[in-house]
């Protein structure tokens, strides 16, 4: 399954805590965390101080208090728990996977389950509201589609165009 990762894991961008005005860039890839921080300064000292960069591999991270507390302090626990979940191995394979195939995987749904998947991470529910998404749900589960819905489904919109002509609206 590893190999089904890309190089880069997870990055993030983000200013340090006040007062400093230090920038920092995290990125997690298969092998390292990479913290990359740059000094911002009006001090004519500080000019032409390259950045500083931390390379260290995932084992070694886990057992790095202080580039920890670093992180911490500057992207938050959220950032760090999904930072130290990586280095432990644990891949979130599912929300790697490209657009098409999680539409493929999504065409298998239940649209009341497709609703319940929606709430589970911002990806999801931009998957469940694409046109994409309600294009394969159209052309797969409505009975009646034919060509001249088509061309009604690309002019309206394929979500328009299952809420108009395919929803049957309860009476509960």
């Amino acid at each position: 399954m590893a190999s089904l990762l890309e190089e880069k894991l997870f990055q993030i961008s983000s200013q340090g805590p006040p007062p400093a005005k230090d920038f920092f860039q995290l990125v997690i890839t298969k092998d390292q965390v990479i913290l990359t921080s740059w000094r911002i300064s009006l001090r004519v000292e500080s000019r032409g101080i390259p950045p500083r960069q931390f390379k260290i591999p995932h084992c070694d991270f886990l057992h790095e208090k202080m580039l920890q507390h670093e992180v911490n302090a500057v992207f938050g626990q959220r950032i760090l728990d999904y930072t130290l979940s990586i280095c432990q191995g644990k891949f979130d394979y599912l929300e790697r996977l490209p657009d098409g195939i999680l539409l493929r995987i999504l065409s298998f749904l239940e649209l009341k389950d497709s609703t319940l998947l929606a709430q589970v991470s911002h990806r999801f529910r931009t998957l469940c509201n694409s046109e994409g998404f309600w294009e394969q749900t159209v052309r797969n589960r409505c009975a009646g589609f034919n060509r001249d819905m088509e061309d009604i489904a690309n002019a309206m919109g394929w979500r328009s165009t299952y809420f108009t002509f395919f929803h049957k609206k309860s009476n509960t």
